[in-house]
């Protein structure tokens, strides 16, 4: 019926005329705008996507056009993607919270000359640009706050783009119905760039077969009907987002949510209540952060039975979700812990009538992991890429080991290289990167399989786990394996540190640099009455080095016991003087650590770890949000942490 359905329908406008016939009263879109709800059903969405397009005709857009898009999660941003698919362009979705100079190399390599954004601030940043990128000739904005003195003739509100549209719809009957009539499944129904993590961004030419591959594949896997909510928060400019509010979205017909903002996404999520909610393990890990912080301020009864249950929870949670069979008392147990504890929780965090849960974008940690299953929420982990559609593994239900990705979703085979580098032949792949045809056959080779760049194995039922970017895999001096990843995330478990990277490849010992999260540890010093004044005055402390030592001593208990990785103890740290930033191109804008940047970068540092230092003194450039740049400086201590005797040496 799925392969019907993709060959009667093979590009996403269609699908949009489908829903506007078969669901038309049912709600396609939610926004919540100056805290009222406003909703759009499939029908009214289908007039606002003809009303787009044909706007963006009557200006000029054609065929094989690129639309550049950037902005928050906004409804009317979504159609903009529709509009330019319809016409047989191409969205590409930017960083909304990139500066102008990042965006000028994107804006460059796609030959944009044309633009719909969300507000003034992401006009001011197309603005800025005209003088190093003068081919953007149309900007239409949706906001129209602040923007009634602007004059330049490139502008022009998103309303006044659809009554321009209108028009021309009245004038050239039968022109859009064409228009979306003649686009192929084989067409580019997006283009996403790459973080960034190894070099400049690249294109992804994602198909509308492709995409809506992964689309069907995903809803088919997890029976996702029209019925689900989904909140729509994460950059439009990820697949991950592509992949569940926009291709998830068209396949099923299911509603998709977006907040009034982004610091209103946890209330605004407890009111919509998603039935299917999607995130990477960062937004995971603060959520857990958040419930540790309100533990540590409750009573002493409640902080007890909070742990009486969790205990509860870690012993027999996983495995009553999965309908595996548990003692009675233990079920007893558990089902007054989720009237007491795991009910009130998921409550608190929006998860009550979540169904389904996915986390992608980085290896989340088993613990985490482990956490959130252990209360209720049916959490898996998708494993894939921007070239894939964030579609290679999935795990299905009762099925699913914390320390693997899944098993190869269906259509898709997965291989493992001599080297262990996970290769992948997919329906879901991309057509290429865009205007790189080097780049492409870099990493698709003959037989049609994409080269991931991770390193994995398979375990004896077939579910594959990633150790790390095979780039970054490396030795100790001893010969055993360095996985940074897999050290890295066991560390950012615990609610007080935020980021790690960790350094060993051709060293005799595992050292590492450490960021707090400065709102768990600020909660910890100040109910123990440590002063401090700031993120780098709290970094420095003596209790604060004392209490990341702690955290280091305990995963390294961890580590010992693992026969693979005993001998990758954390020896030595420091606690950065600063946050890891994006805009210090530190961190790529999913945050992922562009580790080679951060050695050249801290190499003063990293000899000191290496050398036996006690301290080191360290000057540091920052990026302003403004655009300005500035020092940092800091004289930072570093500290010994115990390691254990690894398991492969016990007596």
């Amino acid at each position: 019926m799925q392969t019907t359905t993709t060959a009667t329908m093979p590009t996403f406008p269609r699908r949009l005329l489908q829903h506007g016939t078969v669901r038309s009263d049912k709600p396609a879109f939610r926004e919540k705008h100056l805290g009222i709800w406003q909703t759009w059903t499939w029908s009214q969405v289908n007039e606002e996507v003809r009303a787009l397009a044909c706007g963006l005709a009557a200006i000029g857009f054609q065929r094989g056009m690129n639309l550049a898009i950037i902005g928050d999660n906004r409804p009317r941003l979504y159609w903009a993607m529709l509009a330019a698919q319809s016409l047989g362009g191409v969205p590409v979705p930017l960083y909304q919270d990139a500066p102008a100079a990042d965006m000028a190399y994107v804006l460059q390599d796609a030959e944009i000359r044309y633009a719909i954004v969300e507000d003034q601030e992401q006009v001011d940043k197309l603005l800025e640009l005209k003088a190093l990128y003068p081919h953007i000739a149309h900007i239409a904005y949706d906001d129209e706050r602040g923007m009634r003195h602007y004059r330049q003739p490139e502008l022009m509100s998103f309303a006044a783009l659809q009554v321009l549209g209108r028009a021309y719809d009245r004038e050239h009957p039968g022109f859009f119905d064409a228009a979306v009539a003649a686009g192929q499944g084989s067409d580019s129904a997006v283009i996403l760039y790459t973080s960034g993590t190894t070099g400049k961004p690249k294109g992804v030419c994602q198909s509308h077969t492709a995409l809506l591959a992964a689309g069907v594949g995903g809803v088919a896997f997890d029976k996702l009907t029209d019925e689900e909510d989904i909140l729509s928060y994460l950059p439009m400019a990820w697949v991950g987002d592509c992949l569940f509010s926009l291709a998830q979205a068209m396949v099923a017909g299911f509603t998709v949510n977006c907040p009034e903002s982004g610091d209103t996404v946890m209330i605004d999520m407890r009111e919509i209540g998603p039935t299917c909610y999607f995130a990477p393990p960062r937004v995971f890990e603060n959520m857990l952060t958040s419930v540790m912080i309100r533990m540590e301020d409750a009573s002493s009864i409640k902080r007890h039975m909070f742990s009486h249950f969790m205990d509860v929870a870690k012993r027999c949670g996983a495995q009553i979700l999965d309908g595996k069979p548990v003692p009675l008392a233990d079920r007893l147990s558990y089902k007054l812990g989720e009237l007491l504890v795991y009910g009130p929780l998921k409550n608190v965090l929006g998860l009550s009538r979540v169904r389904v849960a996915y986390t992608a974008g980085a290896a989340i940690g088993p613990d985490l992991f482990r956490f959130y299953r252990s209360i209720g929420v049916n959490l898996k982990q998708l494993y894939g890429s921007t070239e894939t559609c964030a579609y290679v593994c999935l795990q299905p239900d009762g099925n699913i080991k914390f320390d693997s990705v899944g098993l190869p979703a269906p259509g898709v085979e997965v291989k493992l290289a001599a080297n262990g580098e996970v290769l992948v032949k997919s329906p879901a792949t991309m057509s290429g990167y865009f205007k790189r045809p080097d780049a492409t056959a870099e990493v698709i080779d003959a037989d049609g399989y994409f080269h991931t760049g991770d390193a994995g194995v398979f375990d004896s039922e077939g579910h594959l786990k990633i150790i790390d970017r095979a780039a970054d895999v490396g030795k100790l001096t001893c010969g055993a394996i360095f996985a940074p990843n897999y050290i890295e995330n066991k560390l950012k478990f615990f609610p007080f540190i935020k980021e790690v990277v960790a350094f060993g490849h051709a060293r005799d010992q595992v050292c590492a640099f450490i960021n707090i999260d400065i709102e768990a540890v600020g909660n910890w010093s100040e109910r123990r009455g440590i002063a401090y004044a700031g993120y780098t005055d709290l970094a420095a402390r003596a209790e604060t080095y004392g209490l990341i030592r702690d955290c280091i001593e305990q995963v390294n208990a961890e580590l010992a016991a693992d026969p693979l990785m005993d001998r990758t103890q954390v020896h030595r740290f420091l606690v950065l003087h600063k946050e890891l930033d994006p805009d210090d191109d530190e961190l790529t804008r999913t945050r992922k650590v562009r580790r080679k940047f951060i050695a050249e970068k801290y190499a003063v540092l990293i000899s000191a770890l290496y050398e036996g230092k006690a301290t080191q003194y360290i000057e540091t450039q920052v990026k302003f949000e403004d655009g300005r740049t500035g020092s940092t400086s800091a004289d930072l201590q570093i500290w010994d942490s115990k390691t254990y005797r690894p398991q492969g040496l016990a007596a």
